[in-house]
Order: C-alpha cells, then sequence, then structure tokens
C-alpha cells in the first residue's frame, strides 16, 4: 500500500473516508479509546481517538476539541458517516482501547472511565458493540481497510488479530 492511501488519526481526532484505497489508522492506543464504524453497503468508514469520557465545562471554551472526549465525539463520528450515505442500522461498530497503561495504582481508572461512558451511551442509543479488544495493560494500534471493512489490531510490538 502506498503511504497516499494511508490516513492517520492523531490522539483527539477522527477521520471519516468512502475511499476503497484508503486504510485509517491510529496509533498506540493505550486508555483512550478508538471507535471504528463501517458500513458495508456504502464502503464508508470512521475511526474516532478519543482521550476521556466527558467534555463538561470546556464545552464552552474556545479551543474546545469534541473529538478529545466520548461524549462529544461519539455523535460525531456517527454524524459524519450518515453524510456519506451510510445508515445506522447498517453500521459495525467495533471498539479498542481503555487499558491501565500510565496509572499503576488505579486511581484516575481514565480507561475505565471512558469505556464506561461509551457503554452508557451506545445503550441510550441502541448500538450494539460487534467487537471490542478493551482494558488489560498493552497499548493497541488499530487499522481500517475501507474496500472491505476489515478492522486488524497490533498488540504491542508482535502480535497482529482481525477484530
Amino acid at each position: 500500500m502506498s503511504q497516499n492511501n494511508l490516513i492517520t488519526i492523531g490522539v483527539a481526532d477522527m477521520k471519516i473516508s468512502n475511499d476503497p484505497n484508503a486504510t485509517l489508522v491510529t496509533y498506540s492506543l493505550g486508555s483512550c479509546l478508538g471507535i471504528v464504524v463501517y458500513d458495508p453497503h456504502v464502503k464508508v468508514g470512521g475511526i474516532l481517538h478519543a482521550m476521556l469520557p466527558e467534555a463538561k465545562e470546556e464545552k464552552n471554551s474556545n479551543h474546545f476539541n469534541p473529538y478529545k472526549y466520548i461524549d462529544s465525539g461519539v455523535p460525531l463520528l456517527f454524524k459524519e458517516t450518515y453524510k456519506y450515505g451510510s445508515k445506522k442500522n447498517h453500521l459495525t461498530v467495533k471498539v479498542a482501547g481503555g487499558a491501565q497503561i500510565l496509572d499503576d495504582s488505579g486511581y484516575f481508572n481514565i480507561g475505565k472511565r471512558n469505556l464506561a461512558t461509551l457503554r452508557k451511551l451506545f445503550w441510550k442509543n441502541g448500538v450494539m458493540v460487534d467487537s471490542e479488544h478493551v482494558e488489560g495493560t498493552v497499548a493497541r494500534t488499530v487499522r481500517l481497510k475501507i474496500s472491505t471493512g476489515e478492522v486488524t489490531l497490533s498488540i504491542g510490538r508482535n502480535k497482529e488479530i482481525v477484530l
């Protein structure tokens, strides 16, 4: 694959594509969550790399980034795919991340809080997760191949699985 076809999603970022030659990728998901949606009928997909559970007071800030948060980024992920013709009932949903990497004490539990917020949001909106690889203590890299909808997950340095 040429580098022109690789679309990188940074931390607190989101990308959507319907380019059949594209692969979306987000790296180093620790406590962050990578939420992947894909509609096989119109071959459109997207990835959100969200850092924190809820925006709360930051929503009124001039520097607000909705992709940084689960509660504001996930609705945008779905809405943006709808602009490309996807339908909610056609979307496959896959989730990776939510690990406990830096916080050995478990005091902040950002990964668990991210997952709890995501699950609550999905439950309220009738969204089912098709597969997930979450929690633990390892960082993950997620790739979505737009032509097929295949989601691969790199775990650590040597393990790769299809999610």
